[in-house]
């Protein structure tokens, strides 16, 4: 399994976290792999063969081979059906908003086929360039064209939201959203609007799942702290409240998490 990350340009850096590819070789024997949230939206593309999205513990569906993953609350499984190549873009929680009039909260917990949000023509010749590009930066320079044609000019930001964002990850979830609007009632239900609308999620969903992401990393660290530690460091209650959330989160209990043949490429994605 090869997993690499690319930064993107300094002119981009405000709405893609990263860019990253994977690599894993066809397999007698495939596994479902449990993906679980990071606040984060992906654009990606399936340059290998198909993979199945299970949408019960029997069913699936074939995932799109150019899509756009919505925030998701819920962790869910999906497993390759032979070689798997995918290439994909990580947004940042209000960069996507920048590229599409859609409002984000109708992408939430579903993958929606590329051609849903862009224009048929483009979204059409985007996949087919990314396809046929030479190589990995190649990829990206195909992709970042695409993107800065569909950036708003000049940019506008709402400040509410960029501000409530800031103040999230600054704090790496751990500040509450009243906290941050010093407990105004009427601009909270401004805020939960606008959220929906260009993040996907409610303020306090994308301020659980950036703790649960900041604590996650500690878990999966070489010298991993004590979970009362870790609970304590990102302002959980305790020790119990950590956990649940990290299970909420997983469907899994810390100690269960790791190692688990299900969680290894969340563990590569978010170590």
């Amino acid at each position: 399994m090869e997993y690499k990350t690319f930064l993107p340009h300094r002119d981009l850096e405000l709405f893609i976290n990263c860019y990253w590819t994977l690599i894993v070789p066809a397999s007698i024997e495939t596994t479902k792999q449990r993906i679980i949230p990071d606040g984060l939206i992906e654009m990606a593309f399936i340059l290998g063969d198909d993979i199945k999205r299970y949408t019960s513990a029997d069913e699936f569906i074939i995932q799109p081979r150019a899509l756009v993953l919505g925030q998701t609350m819920e962790e869910f499984y999906i497993e390759p059906t032979g070689y798997v190549n995918t290439f994909s873009i990580r947004f940042y929680p209000y960069g996507f908003a920048h590229l599409v009039k859609t409002e984000l909260n109708r992408l939430t917990d579903k993958e929606t086929p590329l051609a849903n949000l862009f224009p048929k023509n483009d979204a059409d010749e985007l996949e087919n360039l990314i396809i046929n590009a030479r190589d990995t930066k190649h990829r990206i320079e195909i992709i970042e064209s695409f993107l800065r044609s569909y950036i708003s000019k000049p940019l506008v930001y709402d400040d509410l939201v960029k501000n409530t964002i800031d103040e999230i990850i600054l704090s790496l979830g751990s500040k509450p959203i009243k906290a941050i609007i010093e407990d105004k009632v009427s601009l909270r239900r401004k805020l939960e609007r606008k959220f929906l609308k260009y993040v996907g999620v409610s303020p306090k969903q994308l301020g659980r799942l950036i703790r649960f992401q900041a604590a996650l990393k500690l878990v999966l660290s070489e010298d991993p702290e004590s979970f009362t530690s870790i609970a304590h460091q990102f302002d959980y209650h305790d020790q119990s409240h950590f956990i649940k959330d990290f299970k909420d989160f997983t469907g899994l209990n810390p100690k269960e998490f790791l190692n688990n043949e299900h969680m290894k490429l969340s563990s590569i994605f978010y170590k």
